[in-house]
């Protein structure tokens, strides 16, 4: 149980507060932490990998500590350090050089506060896009997951959200990449981002060719397919949907709809976040 609990419960480790779950984070990170010390008793035995999983998240909570009695100046070095590490990254990427990205996305976050959440949203989100496009769907869907973590409101980050729903996809989970494709159309309509928004509160045609896709592959609506007469009937060569069959395979990619421009704009980026920094200089 813990072997397959432990990816899942570290990558969820930064919540703060979860409806009427107070410092949920906090807690994870204590019940990790009692799992280590009864590995090290005999009492529990779980792979090295896990171990060391543990061990990086107690490792973050410790510099997390660190920080907090670093001089101000100290973490204004540390985060225009990162700053520099991760606009080096969305020049390899634009330039095609996705897996060095991903490394400098990686140093970037090793530099990067821990309280400059709104920073270290947008890399976990860009590491992300990188394992997409490096076939790594695990590891994007445990940095897309990261990034929602940090995110405020929580589960909100709309480009993480297509990240993810794109990597569930490669790993056939048609139902959890529905769920946040369609978290991602609903987080676009509320966007003031212009290339998020939806113009006239049109849906992304990449984002409908996939909700289409994992709808039918899901089967979720079976019955309100058949309530208003959109079950494909014989000899007809429409689906279940009354719409004509298409190649869904093809769909717009993240780093399509974020590059944008013949690539100018930088994969993800946003704006700074000026309440973070007053956080950073109390």
């Amino acid at each position: 149980v813990v072997e397959k609990a432990v990816p899942a419960l570290v990558d969820l480790a930064e919540i703060t507060n979860l409806g009427d779950h107070k410092k949920l984070g906090d807690s994870i990170v204590t019940v990790l932490e009692e799992c280590l010390q009864s590995q090290a008793a005999g009492r529990n035995s779980f792979s090295s990998r896990t171990k060391e999983q543990i061990e990086e998240l107690l490792s973050s909570r410790q510099r997390l500590k660190w920080e907090k009695g670093m001089p101000k100046e100290d973490l204004h070095i540390k985060q225009a350090a990162a700053l520099v590490v991760k606009l080096e990254g969305n020049s390899l990427f634009s330039s095609g050089n996705i897996s060095v990205a991903a490394s400098k996305y990686s140093e970037a976050l090793a530099l990067c506060p821990m309280r400059s959440k709104k920073e270290r949203v947008v890399l976990y989100s860009n590491r992300a896009q990188c394992h997409l496009l490096l076939q790594q769907p695990l590891a994007a869907i445990s940095d897309a997951t990261r990034a929602f973590c940090l995110h405020s409101p929580l589960n909100r980050h709309a480009k993480s959200l297509w990240r993810r729903a794109q990597a569930y996809d490669m790993l056939g989970l048609a139902k959890e990449s529905l769920l946040d494709a369609i978290l991602f159309i609903n987080e676009c309509s509320q966007s003031s981002d212009p290339d998020l928004s939806l113009r006239q509160n049109k849906v992304p045609d990449y984002a409908e060719r996939l909700v289409k896709k994992q709808m039918r592959a899901a089967w979720l609506f079976r019955e309100a397919a058949i309530k208003h007469g959109g079950v494909q009937c014989e000899g007809d060569g429409r689906d279940v949907y009354g719409v004509q069959d298409t190649d869904d395979s093809e769909w717009e990619t993240a780093s399509e709809s974020d590059i944008g421009n013949d690539g100018r704009d930088e994969m993800g980026e946003e704006e700074d976040d000026e309440e973070e920094d007053k956080r950073v200089e109390k």
